[in-house]
């Protein structure tokens, strides 16, 4: 599982996180840290990856349009990065399963 971490989350998530989800990337790293969500949605789509995100617009595109791509929407307040690190680490199960599951477009994880 590829995951694209959107601007709202720290570029350092894709490096603390590489022995889960080799091959996930920042926006930023891609040059998409100032495209809008439209673009970011293409992106991910093209491309195979899954969008994790704080923003609810990318939770309400997924309701809108389904997948490509898949969208994880981190619902917590203001937290830390090892904080979200955490949440995706316990949850790695959760986000196979989702993967592999044709008809889920999006998945909330707090």
């Amino acid at each position: 599982m590829r995951l694209l971490f959107d601007q709202n989350l720290s570029p350092r998530l894709v490096e603390s996180l590489a022995d889960l989800y080799p091959g996930s990337t920042h926006v930023r790293d891609v040059r998409l840290h100032t495209a809008d969500d439209e673009t970011v949605w293409s992106y991910a789509s093209d491309r195979g990856f899954t969008i994790v995100s704080k923003d609810s617009d990318f939770r309400q595109l997924s309701f809108l349009r389904g997948h490509p791509p898949k969208i994880v929407w981190i619902w917590r307040g203001n937290c830390s990065t090892s904080e979200i690190e955490t949440v995706l680490r316990l949850h790695r199960d959760d986000l196979l399963a989702f993967e592999q599951d044709i008809g889920s477009s999006f998945l909330a994880l707090g």
